[in-house]
């Protein structure tokens, strides 16, 4: 009684080929009496699932099936997107789209552009929506837009195609950045810096996937010449002849307008509605409590959907016919991998955020491609080498990962590193910039590549007190607590290593104490500064370079004996490579722990040394280290 389309959703369903799922059919039919015979049901999904030239029919398929089942708009049930990035809620209420206005009212409808016309004062708004992000740097590449104005984001890393948007933006007539960072990809290309407030320095609002709004109070002071968002946009507006119009200032002020525009959005029959909340005083908004929309004289949060009541004419909700469509660029002999890329557990975005944080850089400090085993071993790739894969619009270079978390046929690689941090590791550049025709998101999941071997003539770890940029086929840098690492590879042979890591270091009048042997084509330097302190070392080898590599970095600014042995003294076991970045524990104490104590629990393990307790992001990794430690050891 509250739907619209059901039979024709059905149908469309029952034609579909079951065989591309890849699953057996005993194995769906498991899944549906499942789901059928469960009364809760949450389907949680994000960008695994958006982002693909078909995410909008996913996404609908998802919605169809809670839908038809009734398990919508009641607690524990319901489609639950996680959003990939934080108030994405909040920044579409207040039309932070190109297709709409604030207040989820349309863009292309006449009623309600003369609404927030008529709000606002102004005699003409677009009639039709802007550009998505794809088709907006296309425009910029041929010319169609000669201003840019990019706030908070880094798109000559982040955009499919990635090195054809760093060139577009390259080639524009103007662009302004506004960020946190100085220096991204992106903030190299800019005319104008505007240097911004991080969100601990913000003041404002934000909206949760539950229609929560709640106050967001800075916690740190505004550093040097940086401003809040809103200010710079309304000196900008001001500066350009509306004084009136931007007038702003404070937050509470542009809320207390906001709120009282969506009242018009509740009277065209819109969800959103916090009229309610357009009379706050500053006093009253700073105390602002967590709050579910609508807010009205008449209604308070509440939860949708449970009697029906959609936001369609009628007030039914619409399941819709769909149709699997096959991948955008499907695998080729010449390129038979599908490559998926993502988000990892400690960096956000293109690090703009937290590629500065020593801690979160020690779990992984450089970008990788996890491989199933069967395709590693038949491609002659083994833990830890370097891997190129190539797609039709870009190369990368990375530290291989063989796990059979990936299937056959399969890789994936991480979408954070730039060419700040890793230039052969800027991921999207591969991707094409093919998009759904609804929501304009990318095919970031399903990329067709070509892997090989990349052939090294030397691999090298370089740890240094100053920041340094190597110069090599591949590099990848990363903080540390008191300096600077980085993985680098060569594809031609050095002639003089101590010369080349005196140009590298900045210290060529430094002579290094060495370690070489040159029929194994292995080099190990240490600069000492003035007072005795390591202030570099350099590790090469013709493979990739084993040493302890924490205590490497950990012994920057000491007088550090025996550091070209890359191995801390005995009586200071290394800790080996970190999987707990809050706590800072790592893999060879866990399994040092495990051995002695009998551990055999992720929460055993949090217990005697906290790995684990703290965000809880490496649980997952500490309980599959426990398998692997668990597997019989072949007899030598």
């Amino acid at each position: 009684t509250h739907v619209e389309g059901a039979n024709e959703a059905f149908a469309a369903a029952r034609g579909a080929d079951l065989s591309l799922t890849g699953l057996d059919p005993a194995e769906l039919d498991a899944f549906y009496d499942l789901w059928c015979s469960t009364d809760k049901v949450v389907t949680v999904y994000s960008q695994g699932v958006n982002q693909s030239t078909s995410g909008s029919d996913k996404v609908n398929a998802i919605i169809n099936c809670h839908l038809a089942t009734g398990r919508i708009g009641k607690p524990g049930l319901g489609p639950f997107s996680v959003t990939g990035q934080p108030n994405a809620m909040g920044g579409r209420e207040v039309g932070g789209l190109a297709n709409m206005l604030a207040c989820h009212l349309d863009l292309e409808n006449p009623e309600h552009r003369a609404a927030v016309g008529g709000f606002w004062g102004v005699e003409a708004l677009p009639e039709r929506a802007g550009l998505k992000a794809v088709d907006m740097f296309r425009a910029v590449e041929e010319g169609r837009i000669k201003a840019l104005w990019i706030i908070h984001t880094n798109p000559a890393v982040s955009l499919p195609e990635a090195d054809r948007v760093r060139d577009a933006i390259a080639g524009c007539d103007f662009t302004v950045v506004s960020d946190i960072t100085a220096e991204t990809d992106t903030a190299r290309l800019a005319d104008v810096l505007l240097p911004a407030t991080a969100w601990g320095e913000k003041s404002g609002t934000v909206t949760n996937s539950d229609r929560v709004i709640s106050r967001q109070r800075p916690v740190l002071p505004i550093p040097g010449a940086a401003r809040p968002d809103w200010d710079i946009l309304a000196d900008v507006g001001r500066r350009m002849g509306w004084g009136a119009a931007f007038d702003y200032q404070s937050p509470a002020e542009i809320f207390r307008e906001y709120a009282s525009l969506s009242r018009l959005s509740g009277a065209l029959g819109r969800d959103f509605d916090i009229s309610g909340l357009a009379a706050l005083s500053d006093a009253e908004y700073d105390a602002l409590p967590p709050t579910r929309w609508p807010v009205t004289s008449t209604r308070q949060g509440g939860r949708f959907f449970a009697d029906g009541g959609f936001f369609h004419p009628g007030g039914k909700a619409r399941m819709l016919a769909l149709s699997p469509r096959p991948l955008a660029n499907p695998v080729s002999p010449e390129r038979p991998f599908l490559l998926n890329t993502g988000r990892t557990r400690d960096h956000w975005h293109t690090m703009t955020r937290t590629g500065l944080s020593p801690r979160l850089a020690a779990h992984m400090a450089e970008p990788w491609l996890d491989i199933h085993p069967e395709d590693a071993a038949r491609l002659g790739l083994g833990a830890a080498d370097l891997a190129e894969g190539e797609s039709a619009h870009g190369r990368a270079i990375l530290r291989v990962r063989v796990t059979d978390a990936q299937r056959p046929g399969q890789v994936f690689a991480p979408m954070h590193w730039t060419g700040e941090t890793a230039p052969t590791g800027r991921i999207d550049a591969l991707v094409p910039a093919r998009t759904d025709p609804v929501s304009g998101q990318p095919e970031s999941k399903a990329t067709p590549v070509s892997i090989r071997r990349f052939a090294a003539r030397w691999f090298a770890f370089a740890a240094s007190v100053r920041p340094f940029r190597p110069k090599s086929a591949y590099w990848a840098l990363a903080p540390t607590q008191g300096g600077w690492r980085a993985e680098m590879a060569g594809s031609a042979d050095v002639a003089d290593w101590g010369a080349w890591a005196g140009q590298l270091f900045g210290l060529p009048d430094l002579r290094p104490a060495r370690m070489e042997d040159r029929a194994r084509g292995i080099t190990r330097l240490a600069f000492n500064d003035s007072a005795g302190g390591l202030a570099a070392a350099l590790f090469v080898a013709p493979e990739p370079v084993r040493l302890a590599r924490a205590h490497v970095h950990a012994s920057l600014g000491s007088a550090a004996q025996g550091i070209l042995a890359g191995m801390p003294p005995a009586d200071l076991p290394d800790p080996g490579p970190t999987l707990c970045s809050c706590l800072g524990v790592g893999v060879n104490t866990i399994a040092r722990e495990v051995a002695e104590r009998g551990l055999t629990s992720v929460e055993a393990v949090g217990a005697a040394l906290g790995a684990g307790t703290s965000c809880g992001s490496c649980r997952p990794e500490i309980a599959a280290l426990l398998a692997q430690l668990r597997q019989p050891q072949a007899a030598e």
